[in-house]
């Protein structure tokens, strides 16, 4: 199984160095030169199968023999160790809970097999490596948490001090040992450059750098699996076809659905529900990219974010080519695009909106991120009424109690803290171990720490 860069400017790789370099050295992302199908029979059959079964039968697909089956079995049988219900709402319409894991986000499912595929072939190769990531919001508590304590690996990870909550920043600050957790003054956007240009930084080779950002392949494909999972709870017959929603940032949450597919899972449409960071829904309506530059600040914080990575691999599995900066080098076929992909901007004022009509007909609540799937989930029911047939998955991505101070005000509901969170309200962080301002203060960083 070989891997491009989306740049298109260095060799293929195996699968193996895609996932210990991260990132290509051309700044692409790396992507598979083929993706692997299953029949609609086999697929079906997966209403049989437990969670970490399906995981296998499917990241064994596209490892190919990188792995043997064994292994893969159990690594992933230990990282996939919580449950994933899917609850119906209304006639039609499903939430698949991705908020069960241990650090209660949607992340845990790629950080955690990630983390033991990584630990697998470092051990393989007695090798040590740094992780850097960037986050929005949930990525870094979710990977910090998978890697921590794990022999050979160290990881830093970049957070936009005043766009996360509390809790999502306790996840990674009340850690230590072989995690970095850095605050600095900017945007999402300005930490996942930080990381993109250390990868590319011929002066940090020797440091052995990596990533668990949805950049890393390793990270993204394991994201395909809720959507078999999911969509084996909900179908009736062989070939139903369902509409999925998916609250969508960094976009490697949409990617992981379109592997998916691209896999033979049927799928009616996906909606890409973002925040008021609109340039992809733009991108489908005009044809035209434009990043949204600094990125707008909403109550969906993990979505924040004006050019997102992940789409760099859309357009590639749609035959077009995007660099880094935002450039089109090559047109993708939008008309296919469109036909598998809708895409709805909601704004602040309809995500809690959302979250109080929920809480008022339904009786559960719905976190930001959730409430932005839900809300575009309506929306494409009221304009394409002639898909009512088909039923619709959306997807939650983390807990409430997350957002506790959003939830209390819009519902009048404190929302209960798992226990996972409840443990670390009383740790004591560690501060910043360094004020980072600009890529020099982060090579320095870098350099002397490692």
């Amino acid at each position: 199984m070989l891997l491009h860069s989306t740049n298109r400017n260095t060799l293929d790789v195996d699968f193996k160095t895609a996932i210990l370099t991260g990132q290509a050295l051309d700044k692409g992302l790396y992507m598979l030169n083929q993706i692997p199908s299953l029949s609609i029979d086999e697929i079906f059959s997966f209403r049989e199968l437990k969670l970490s079964d399906i995981a296998s039968t499917i990241i064994s697909k596209l490892l190919g023999d990188s792995i043997p089956e064994k292994n893969l079995k159990l690594l992933l049988k230990r990282a996939l160790n919580f449950p994933v219900p899917i609850q119906k709402i209304d006639q039609k319409d499903y939430i698949c809970y991705l908020d069960k894991g241990p650090t209660c986000s949607f992340k845990d499912f790629g950080a955690r097999s990630l983390a033991r595929i990584v630990e697998y072939y470092l051990k393989e190769e007695d090798k040590k490596i740094i992780i850097l990531t960037a986050t929005s919001g949930d990525t870094g508590g979710a990977v910090a948490q998978a890697f921590y304590e794990m022999e050979n690996i160290n990881i830093v990870v970049l957070y936009p001090k005043k766009e996360i909550s509390d809790l999502q920043r306790k996840q990674m600050t009340t850690l230590g040992k072989n995690v970095t957790a850095i605050g600095i003054d900017g945007k999402f956007d300005d930490c996942q450059h930080l990381v993109k240009t250390a990868f590319a930084d011929e002066e940090l080779k020797h440091i052995n750098l990596s990533s668990a950002n949805s950049i890393n392949i390793g990270r993204l494909l394991p994201q395909s699996i809720y959507y078999f999972w999911s969509y084996s709870r909900v179908a009736d017959k062989v070939g139903e076809k369902v509409i999925f929603s998916v609250p969508s940032g960094n976009f490697g949450n949409l990617m992981g659905g379109l592997i998916a597919k691209k896999m033979g899972l049927p799928v009616k449409k996906f909606i890409s529900a973002v925040n008021e960071n609109d340039e992809f829904p733009n991108f489908l309506k005009t044809g035209r990219y434009q990043k949204v530059e600094p990125s707008r600040k909403c109550i969906s914080n993990a979505m924040n974010v004006g050019h997102p990575s992940n789409l760099a691999r859309v357009i590639d599995l749609y035959g077009g080519q995007i660099d880094e900066k935002g450039i089109i080098h090559q047109e993708p076929n939008l008309d296919e695009m469109r036909r598998d992909i809708a895409s709805f901007s909601i704004t602040d004022e309809l995500t809690k909106k959302t979250i109080g009509q929920f809480h008022q007909k339904h009786g559960g609540i719905v976190e930001p991120h959730g409430a932005v799937g839900w809300a575009a989930l309506k929306i494409y029911r009221n304009q394409y009424p002639k898909h009512a047939k088909f039923k619709g998955i959306s997807l939650e991505t983390a807990d409430p109690a997350k957002f506790p101070e959003e939830i209390v005000s819009l519902v009048g509901v404190t929302p209960k803290i798992p226990d996972s969170l409840l443990k670390i309200q009383s740790k004591k962080e560690f501060s910043n171990e360094a004020e980072i301002d600009n890529y020099s203060d982060f090579r320095r960083f870098l350099s002397k720490k490692f």
